[in-house]
Parts: C-alpha cells; structure tokens; sequence
C-alpha cells in the first residue's frame, strides 16, 4: 500500500505574539505535533507549510495536491487553522470539492514556561545570525 501523503500546516505568528499565545508562534513545535500525528496514523509528511491569513484557494496550499504529492492536510488544531486562514470554512468547501481530507491532530499543547518561550523568541529573532535552533 502507498504511504498517505500529508500536508501540514502551521501558522506563521508574528513573535510580538509570544506572550499571549506561544504555540501560535512555535510553528517549529505546530510541525512536530502535525508529524507525531501523522506517525501514529501510518502516514508521511511531505509538506510543511507556514501560512498566515491564506486564502482557501491559494495556489501554494494546492500545488502539491495538484501534483499528486499529497493526499490529506492536517493542522494541530483549529486555533492554527483559524490563523493561517482567511476561511477555514471555505478551506474545508474546498477541500471537500477537490476530495482531500482535512484533520487537526488534537494533541496536547507543549506547555510553555519562560526559557521554552525565550528559546522560541531566540530562534526566531536570530534566523540570519547564523543560529540553528538548537
């Protein structure tokens, strides 16, 4: 049997958002929640995409699909959804339409105390220094 092809879809969240929401901004812990979802289903993520306020029928969330390299997108949850979509409604009309399913993977949020939330803030503010997340 061939291998589900998912789409995940984090959230891009401007950094001056941390405090009020961290996993809003944490799409590096959006992705991993996504991939450990996908692992427990059997599936593989073949897309990361990063998106704030797309349009349902944006060309970058069909592209692959239209290329036939994924079979599914999935979210962490709807918060991500509601943010990295202008209509999550519309998005799921369309996906319906198009047939590819849509999940958000449920899973607990990482909790988020000051050092993971200044670990989030470094990585993000540093991205041409030369810093690797680490």
């Amino acid at each position: 049997m061939d291998d589900v092809r998912v789409a995940a879809i984090a959230s891009l969240t401007p950094l001056e958002e941390l405090d009020d929401d961290p996993f809003l901004v944490d799409t590096r812990s959006q992705h991993a929640m996504c991939d450990s979802w996908a692992v427990s289903q059997g599936y593989v993520v073949t897309r990361r995409l990063s998106c704030y306020g797309v349009t349902p029928d944006h060309a970058a969330l069909w592209s692959d699909v239209d290329d036939g390299a994924v079979d599914l997108f999935v979210a962490p949850n709807e918060r991500v959804l509601a943010r990295a979509l202008t209509d999550v409604a519309g998005f799921v009309d369309e996906c319906a339409r198009r047939g590819v399913r849509l999940e958000t993977a449920g899973l607990d949020e990482p909790a988020y105390d000051a050092p993971r939330k200044a670990g989030v803030h470094r990585r993000l503010s540093m991205p041409t220094a030369g810093y690797d997340g680490s």
